[in-house]
């Protein structure tokens, strides 16, 4: 990867990790249809000047709700429910477990040894995790959180099939899709009243923070992580996403003060080992030339 790419990962990685402090101020004042509404809202701005890629509508929907509606209603809703941030970042990754198992179906691509054994590790892990349900995290909210990555992963396989498109189009028209249904659903759970007077009343905090969401986590990062998927392999490019945790961990001990206990830790490392070992060690070497 070029050096300018690998800072743009690492970029990535920053956000994504610091997106998760952010969605736990937005929720102190917002509840997670009115925060996740605004959201997109947010990041559908620059469509307004930006012009429509050339992709089907029935692209952008399905984009839309796996990638958006799903992966972030879930995440805000577990975290209002008290799923500490650093478990967030890691149950998020696990998609590249979900990404391998959907593209066999999609595509016929099996997974190698090495990614085989990864999975397994990292299922070990996410058992692990399970099991420390019934303490301070319900089965409901991992249950809740689990979405998550699940359609993560279906968006990744809806972007596989993307070429020579503009990624950064791309991302903000699947913006514009979201707010009209979350908003009618927030209006139907908070109120129409209740959403107003807290999108009106906003904190600057809260305020910033959304606008970290709208503009930093969705509109530059996304188009920042399309682009790089584009242009390279999903072994180049993956092994990135793994410090989201180890941001989202450290920012939330030392803002929120989190701690994890024994077994949850052992199985939040073992779901990152297992996303490394699908990641380096399932490269392929490059075929001998002929001499």
């Amino acid at each position: 990867m070029k050096f300018a790419d690998i800072c743009c990962a690492l970029l990535v990685a920053l956000i994504w990790g610091l997106a998760f402090l952010a969605t736990k101020f937005a929720l102190q004042e917002l509840s997670p249809l009115q925060a996740t509404a605004l959201r997109f809202v947010i990041a559908a701005l620059p469509c307004l000047v930006v012009r429509r890629p050339n992709v089907s509508w029935w692209l952008l929907i399905g984009l839309a709700l796996t990638l958006y509606v799903a992966q972030f209603l879930s995440q805000f809703y577990a975290i209002a429910r008290g799923l500490p941030l650093g478990l967030a970042g890691v149950i998020v990754q696990s998609q590249a477990l979900f990404t391998v198992g959907f593209a066999i179906f999609a595509f016929g691509e099996y997974p190698t040894r090495a990614q085989a054994i990864g999975i397994g590790v990292a299922a070990v892990g996410l058992l692990m995790i399970a099991g420390t349900v019934g303490h301070e995290l319900s089965a409901a909210t991992f249950a809740i959180a689990m979405i998550s990555p699940i359609t993560f992963a279906l968006g990744n396989i809806l972007l596989r099939g993307v070429r020579d498109v503009d990624m950064f189009s791309l991302f903000c028209w699947g913006s514009v899709i979201p707010p009209v249904p979350l908003l009618l659903l927030a209006f139907a759970e908070d109120g129409p009243a209740e959403t107003m007077h807290a999108f009106v009343h906003m904190s600057p905090v809260v305020l910033a923070s959304v606008l970290m969401l709208g503009f930093g986590s969705t509109t530059l990062a996304y188009w920042l992580w399309g682009r790089l998927l584009r242009d390279y392999t999903p072994a180049q490019v993956v092994p990135f996403a793994l410090l989201v945790p180890f941001v989202s961990a450290v920012a939330s001990a030392v803002v929120f003060g989190e701690r994890f206990g024994a077994l949850r830790l052992a199985g939040m490392l073992t779901v990152i080992a297992g996303l490394a070992i699908m990641v380096f060690l399932s490269r392929r070497p490059p075929p001998l030339e002929a001499v």
